[in-house]
């Protein structure tokens, strides 16, 4: 049993009316200095007897008390309160918000009672529950069950007691639950089990325990007795611990039930053998008696805060005063206002009572350490590791971490929180030395993309710049991105994130048409060219068509922006394919240029030609179209087929036109066809016609086929097989690359034009099978070009006709005889392409091409890469010369510096070119002199452009990065003179197709820069308005927010005279910007200043008691009155002469209008103080009035200690006979407690 004296409100009132006469009493004696002091029964008189406290307590209260009977309201209200370690819903985001909330709504709901929750300082809940009885206890039962953590507790009472518990219909036992607000299981009939388990709080769970042992009892064939004890007397009865009511029960054999201090009611309950009952009631009486004469009580004032402290954990603390010296401690109900806690003992033992209480109280304090929010997380450390180490020294001290408070909570023994705080105060320095975070906004869309798969990217960021990122999740569809770390880290990951998000947010897709035989040379022999070009644009994906689509659309994904550059590069590229070809020289527009004429100059009939090819790429760049078709979502899987299959089949067929399905779980029934206006009709009819065999029956069958059959399946242009679906009806699939099984062909279609089409291939198919041999006569001079390279050419041959195998004579033999073997149509095709090759064999030249040695490096290229694209374009061989070790004229070099000036030491003397200059080109004629002039387009040439030389150094850039940008972008070298040489002359090298463009780019750069020259001398216009310094702070306004709307909206800066500077005149505002920007700004000030003046401030009386209700939490209410009248209201500060006092400034009808409003709240809210302050002089005891005249000590006569006349009154400024209370205490404070 537990001894603990909290007392309810009605038996701590009842306690507080107890001592309200005597210590009334006692003030008017001291008040009036009666000449004789008190006896001692006056000032410490005995409690009433039972018999006249009944007596007394059925007296009317008042002289109509006995005519009116009082009214009880059928709305009643009910306070709980939830302590924080019994709550269910700790850890929430926001208080008000979530399963908590949702809960309250539904009891609301539900019992149609009325909640309302607040939080306490110490995080416990307070719940306020109103409406009509039975709603309230409803609504108590469902919050204890769902808002506060469950414990339960078995009590054991007979078999043949348990349908008492229950009662008739099961009304005793569901009036039991609601109001212990607890779950009572109570076995079947048919269980053997005694035990009745009980389900709820600790407070429930013993209300409901005591009960249901109360039933028991009274049904319990042994003797059952009551005794009515105050409940001030109950902790004597229980002594210390519960040992002594636990003693008597063992010595009796009784079973003592002493109601629990959270129950208010005053009968002990005695059951057992009537003589050893007995026994029990004759001990209890006496210590009750016994108590009751020598026992007084004294009430003081601690702390509402402190409470907890001096009651201890689970009541130890009021249980080691009880102990140590028999008083017992008497705490006011936690829902109580009150500070007052009365202390219940014999005279002499109060004292040290006393000093055990404030002892208690002042052990534990609390403290706060300042530390942002966000580092919380890193104070605690990983799985709580820092916090740990500082809990496992000082174990008594509780840290508490508010979520979004910027502080720390310590509680605990003084000393040990002092340690604790300096230990936290440390890391909290050293984390914000060396930590930083930062907040940015990303779309939540792109989220995921941030994230990775499996998190690779956010890892990887995390990892690499050693930070935490915070991402909200999905269901929250927050932007707000938390970055958490080392600053530097912090700063690099918030880069890094946003140029991702900046990415993703331009990212387009975008079709570019290029003929498909100058895909091979764009991309380059092994794929270097195309590397290149993805090095130069490394965000921008580029997608070539497989070759067996025959399709002239690349496309290209990324950044808007770098999507249109690399556009326009590839663009520029196909113009000088084109221009090779032809033989002309293409002139695009500039890239700023508005002009969209394309210049061609050559013969006229290469212009012709290289006119239609540019023509026809742009019909086709006009001729792209987009469609969307309406397909249902369920299905666009059997559409898209096996790993795609289906739906690559007919973009392929269709020209490679690109077919987007929506995102798969999307619901969407739109699928998107781009490409050629006619590739995507035709694509969009194929793909209705799919949809609606497979809505009705679709046959599908596989058969089998060589890979190398399959181009000859296919046909030319894929004619045979548009055929065989044209005649059947049936589509027909083939693998692609990316298949394993190459050898599996489906057919897909109704079951009858599925069967036509299979026997048509088959047919195909094994013609293919049947093998043939035949002979061609090939001049043995060029069976060398055929075998070398270890027969290179023959491989090639048999990958692309079937795997027809060639066979050439041994060397040594002079035959011409070459025998092919393989299938019919594949020997034809190979002989085919051996007499081509022959051909051009035949038709072979060389032929020599002068260029400088010491440009031969720059010709070649990177690896050569350049001189191996144009074998490769134009098919021919280029062989170099060796270098001349030892050059004969060591002279002529020197003076030669371009290739024009050995061009015309050449023309001078027709023996001047070198064997080292001269390079070998073999191939056929026409191939030979287009290499040629290809080879002498890439010997590099100078030009010189004039730039003003005070831009230099914004053309070379921070560190030199503007010139290698462009000298990237133009592939060429741009020198720069030296600054002492004062010389606005910029020399550009490199090849004579990029100069051009190079020299546009760097002329358009000095255009950008003289044109920031000119904005920046606009901008430095400055303008000064002269306004009286007075009204500067509300131009400023709250936190800068006026003039920094005026900074904004005007684009300009706005500068106030710096107070401490005694020279500048105070007066003079200063505006920079443009010119029009600062005078609209000036004329914005102006127009604030104008009303402003135009202002009124008036002083209004308002009692000083109600300032704190008018200006509400955090200013919340006043700010709301000056937003609706449009005044600025100051109230005065602590310590005015005036302080009633409040001051309104604004327009004077908004003065008048808040003026009224402010006084009616006043009235309003003088009537609730006025209310308040009477209802405390009822509340307040009189004795703790502060006497007028100075206190002479509290003295009585007749006292105990002066029966025998050798003893003294005790000296009262004693510190020996009344020690120290464990805190300072004036000498002259009244006996009763501090003064308040």
């Amino acid at each position: 049993m537990s001894s603990v004296a909290v007392l309810t409100q009605e038996s701590f009132a009842e306690h507080r009316s107890g001592l309200v006469p005597q210590q009334i009493k006692v003030a008017t004696l001291n008040s009036e200095e009666e000449s004789d002091p008190p006896t001692y029964k006056d000032a410490f008189p005995p409690l009433p007897e039972k018999a006249a406290c009944l007596e007394s307590a059925q007296e009317p209260a008042g002289a109509w008390g006995n005519k009116i009977r009082p009214i009880k309201a059928s709305v009643i209200t009910q306070v709980f309160h939830v302590p924080l370690e019994e709550r269910k819903y700790k850890d929430m985001n926001q208080f008000g918000e979530g399963e908590q909330a949702k809960i309250c709504l539904e009891i609301m709901q539900r019992t149609g009672a009325h909640l309302e929750l607040s939080l306490a300082k110490d995080q416990g809940l307070s719940i306020m529950v109103s409406g009509k009885l039975d709603a309230v206890m409803k609504a108590r039962k469902d919050i204890v069950a769902r808002l506060q953590t469950q414990a339960s507790a078995t009590v054991a009472i007979p078999k043949e007691h348990h349908r008492f518990v229950i009662g008739k219909n099961g009304e005793k036992l569901q009036d039991l639950e609601l109001k212990t607000a607890t779950k009572i299981q109570i076995p079947r009939p048919d269980d053997a089990s005694n035990q009745i388990r009980i389900t709820g709080t600790k407070e429930g769970i013993e209300k409901a325990r005591h009960e249901v042992l109360l039933i028991s009892a009274e049904q319990d064939k042994r003797a059952v007795e009551r005794l009515e004890v105050e409940k001030a007397f109950h902790p004597f009865i229980a002594g210390p611990y519960n040992r002594l009511v636990s003693e008597i029960m063992q010595e009796t054999g009784t079973r003592i039930n002493i109601p629990p201090p959270s129950v208010n009611r005053t009968e002990i309950v005695f059951t057992g053998e009537k003589e050893q009952l007995a026994q029990a009631v004759a001990r209890i009486k006496k210590i009750y008696e016994e108590k009751k004469k020598k026992t007084t009580t004294i009430a003081v004032e601690v702390k509402k805060s402190q409470h907890k402290y001096v009651i201890g954990p689970k009541g130890n603390s009021l249980q080691e005063i009880l102990e140590r010296t028999g008083v017992s401690v008497e705490i006011p109900p936690s829902d109580s206002i009150s500070e007052t806690v009365i202390l219940r003992g014999e005279p002499e033992k109060l004292g040290q009572a006393l000093t055990e209480v404030y002892a208690k109280a002042n052990s534990f304090t609390v403290s706060s350490v300042s530390a942002p929010s966000w580092l919380h997380r890193f104070i605690i450390g990983k799985k709580g590791q820092n916090l740990a180490k500082i809990t496992q020294q000082m174990p008594k001290v509780h840290i508490e971490f508010t979520e979004g408070e910027d502080k720390i909570t310590l509680e605990g023994p003084t000393e040990d929180v002092n340690v604790a705080q300096e230990q936290i105060e440390a890391m909290v320095k050293d984390l914000i030395h060396r930590m930083d975070y930062v907040e940015i906004s990303i779309d939540h869309k792109f989220h995921r993309h941030l994230i990775g798969k499996s998190g690779a990217n956010i890892n990887r960021i995390k990892d690499q710049y050693k930070v935490s990122v915070r991402i909200p999740p999905d269901s929250e569809k927050s932007n707000l991105i938390r970055i958490e770390g080392d600053p530097q880290g912090v700063q690099q990951a918030k880069r890094e994130l946003l140029e991702l998000a900046s990415r993703m947010e331009n990212e387009r897709t975008k079709d570019l048409i290029i003929e498909q035989r100058f895909h091979r040379t764009i991309i380059g022999q092994k794929g270097e060219r195309i590397r290149e070009i993805r090095d130069k644009f490394p965000e921008v994906i580029i997608n070539f068509p497989d070759p067996a689509q025959k399709s002239d659309i690349v496309q290209l994904r990324g950044p808007k922006n770098e999507v249109e550059k690399c556009t326009k590069y590839m663009q520029k590229m196909v113009a000088d394919l084109i221009r090779e070809e032809s033989n002309t020289k293409i002139d695009l527009p500039a890239e700023n240029s508005n002009s969209e004429t394309i210049i061609i100059t050559g013969k006229r009939a290469n212009c012709e030609a290289a006119r239609s090819r540019i023509l026809s790429i742009q019909k086709d760049l006009a001729n792209i179209a987009e469609v969307e078709v309406s397909i249902p979502a369920k299905l666009h899987n059997s559409l898209i087929g096996t790993k795609g299959r289906l739906i690559r089949s007919i973009m392929e067929e269709c020209g490679g036109v690109h077919i987007h399905f929506p995102v798969e779980g999307s619901g969407s029934d739109t699928v998107v066809i781009r490409g050629p206006s006619s590739d995507v009709e035709k694509a969009k009819k194929q793909l209705l016609h799919l949809a609606e065999e497979k809505q009705t029956k679709s046959f599908t069958v596989d058969i089998r086929a060589k890979p190398e059959y399959h181009k000859f399946l296919i046909g030319k242009g894929g004619g045979k097989i548009r055929k065989v679906r044209d005649t059947t009806g049936a589509r027909i699939i083939f693998p692609t690359a990316e298949d394993k099984d190459q050898d599996l062909i489906t057919i897909i279609g109704k079951e009858d034009a599925v069967k036509e089409a299979q026997k048509e291939l088959e047919a195909l198919i094994q013609n293919l099978d049947n093998v043939v041999e035949d002979y061609m006569l090939v001049d043995p001079k060029h069976h060398r070009h055929f075998v070398i390279r270890r027969g290179q050419v023959l491989r090639e041959i048999a990958e692309e006709y079937g795997g027809v195998m060639v066979s050439f004579p041994r060397s040594g033999t002079q035959s011409d005889k070459v025998t092919l073997k393989g299938a019919k149509e594949c020997v034809e095709a190979a002989r085919k392409r051996i007499q081509e090759i022959i051909e051009d064999l035949e038709a072979q030249v060389t032929i020599e091409c002068a260029i400088p040695q010491k440009f031969h490096r720059s010709v070649m290229g990177p690896k050569g890469s350049r001189i191996q694209q144009i074998t490769r374009d134009y098919n021919v061989q280029i062989k170099f010369p060796d270098k001349e070790e030892n050059p004969v004229h060591s002279a002529e070099p020197a003076v030669q510096e371009n290739g024009d000036d050995a061009g015309e030491g050449r023309e001078a003397d027709p023996g001047s070119p070198r064997r080292c200059d001269i390079i070998i080109i073999s191939g056929r004629k026409e191939k030979c002199e287009a290499a040629k002039e290809a080879l002498e387009a890439l010997v590099p040439v100078t030009i010189e452009v004039e730039v003003p030389f005070d831009l230099h150094r914004y053309i070379i850039g921070q560190k030199g990065s503007g010139i290698r940008k462009m000298m990237d972008e133009f592939e060429v070298n741009i020198h720069v003179p030296a600054p002492e040489l004062q010389s606005d002359v910029i020399a550009i090298t490199g090849l004579a197709a990029n100069l051009d463009r190079a020299k546009a780019g760097l002329l358009e750069r000095v255009r950008e820069l003289q044109a920031e020259q000119e904005d920046r001398a606009l901008r430095s216009f400055k303008l000064s308005v002269t306004v009286d310094p007075k009204y500067h702070p509300k131009i400023i306004g709250r936190k800068g927010a006026v003039i920094t709307q005026i900074r904004l909206e005007h684009d300009v800066n706005i500068q106030f005279p710096d107070k401490d500077d005694g020279n500048q005149p105070q007066d003079q505002i200063t505006i920079t910007g443009y010119e029009k920007n600062t005078e609209a700004a000036r004329d914005a000030i102006l127009k604030i200043v104008g009303e402003l003046e135009q202002m009124v401030s008036e002083d209004v009386p308002l009692d000083h008691r109600v300032h704190a209700r008018i200006i509400g939490a955090r200013g919340k209410a006043i700010r709301k009155i000056m937003d609706e009248f449009k005044v600025d209201i100051r109230f005065p500060q602590s310590g005015a002469p005036d302080p009633n006092c409040v001051t309104v400034t604004g327009l004077p009808e908004n003065v008048e209008e808040a003026i009224d409003h402010i006084l009616n709240l006043e009235e309003e809210y003088l009537a609730d103080v006025v209310d308040s302050e009477v209802l405390q002089v009822y509340m307040k005891p009189p004795a703790h009035e502060e006497s007028k005249a100075p206190s002479k000590g509290f003295v009585v006569r007749d006292a105990p200690w002066t029966a025998n006349s050798s003893e003294k009154a005790p000296d009262m400024s004693s510190s020996e006979e009344f020690p120290s209370f464990g805190a300072q205490v004036a000498p002259k404070t009244l006996p009763w407690g501090p003064k308040r």
